[in-house]
């Protein structure tokens, strides 16, 4: 049962084979970091300071305070792990944004993913005892607000509901579904547009902190297992190539970090044998802790991981013609003892009328990656 629990906490991380060297893995319910929209999937997963459409919610909820002029709506759908051949395990997320005069853009998403169903067996034989469905879900809110026509703040709030073995039981506890609250804070600075060459461009910032909140519990006996809470900030280049603006690029750059921490607990038996375990730091404690190395083991060796080793780092390209048909590349990297995933990035998004659609696609370093092949498509309606 153990194994199984395992099996499914892996399975909604970005990386199997990294579960034990990974700096996610110290933290619960990881699917809050997968990228939700085929847009930014496509461009190496990069879009803190572009956020201009509903999928803002994600990357920046400060860019719903310059969205004023369309409402939105957008659904993104994803076979996860595709290279598993894994059917009932998948990613969809449901988003949209409203714009209400004199208060401003709000937004809404509902993040699921579903793990499948799972069978419990005994140590003693494959024959089946019981099964069990394993899905997370996320539900929020986000409103964006302009403090001056190139700086704006942004906030969201979500509720997280993870149910990955109810009903079930390890060493005589009963498995609960896991549930928190997170909150976002965000900001993102647009310049005006200025000329390069004799062409218009702009240039924009942007920094989110993205799931603040208590820990994820799903047994009486254990200890909480830290959110997800993620540092993300960076830069986008807009560049008109030509006078009319027909044909444009953009040029952004992420760069994000895991502000979670567990620390070291040690206890005394009434023999005298001491035992170690790790609990995790606070919510707001670790924003100040997770700025140093820590260290992990290996199975065979400890090792420790310097605080450059910690950051994530996107980087990507998007050609637009007419407003109307794109193409993105991008370029994705964690360092070996983080999480180690390094990945290119490919993308193309149609815009017709009130419609759009994009899709993404990962192509990894190493041909039999969990992530291998990975499409994502997403689907966006204005109104």
């Amino acid at each position: 049962m153990k194994r199984t629990l395992s099996i499914i906490a892996a399975a909604t991380l970005f990386l199997w084979p990294a579960i034990s060297n990974a700096q996610v893995a110290i933290t619960a319910v990881p699917f809050l970091q997968i990228e939700p929209d085929s847009r930014g999937a496509g461009m190496g997963n990069t879009g803190v300071a572009i956020a201009d459409n509903a999928s803002a919610l994600f990357w920046n909820p400060a860019g719903l305070a310059f969205q004023d002029e369309t409402n939105q709506a957008g659904i993104t759908h994803s076979n996860w792990l595709a290279n598993f051949n894994v059917s009932d395990l998948f990613y969809d997320q449901v988003v949209g944004k409203y714009y209400i005069e004199g208060i401003g853009t709000i937004g809404a998403h509902l993040t699921y993913l579903n793990m499948g169903e799972q069978v419990v067996t005994r140590e003693t034989g494959p024959e089946p005892i019981s099964r069990f469905n394993s899905y997370e879900l996320a539900f929020g809110a986000s409103y964006g607000h302009k403090f001056s026509e190139n700086f704006a703040g942004g906030t969201s709030l979500r509720i997280i509901y993870s149910s990955l073995a109810s009903g079930t039981s390890i060493s005589e506890q009963k498995v609960s579904p896991g549930s928190s609250v997170a909150v976002d804070l965000s900001v993102l600075y647009r310049t005006d547009p200025f000329a390069v060459g004799g062409r218009d461009a702009r240039f924009s910032f942007g920094t989110n902190l993205s799931n603040i909140g208590p820990g994820i519990q799903y047994t009486d006996n254990a200890q909480k297992d830290p959110l997800p809470t993620v540092l993300r900030f960076g830069w986008a280049f807009d560049l008109d190539l030509d006078d009319a603006g027909i044909n444009k690029i953009t040029i952004a750059n992420d760069i994000s970090k895991i502000m979670a921490r567990t620390k070291p607990v040690y206890t005394t038996d009434n023999e005298g044998n001491v035992d170690t375990s790790r609990v995790a730091s606070g919510p707001i404690e670790a924003l100040f802790t997770s700025w140093s190395s820590f260290k992990r083991f290996d199975g065979q060796s400890t090792i420790e991981v310097g605080l450059m080793q910690q950051f994530m780092i996107g980087a990507g390209v998007e050609y637009w013609y007419a407003d109307q048909f794109a193409l993105r590349s991008g370029y994705y990297f964690e360092d070996p003892q983080n999480g180690d995933r390094e990945y290119i990035t490919f993308g193309a998004g149609i815009r017709y009328d009130f419609l759009g659609v994009d899709f993404s696609y990962i192509k990894t370093l190493e041909s039999d990656h969990p992530l291998a092949n990975t499409l994502r498509f997403s689907l966006l309606i204005d109104f």
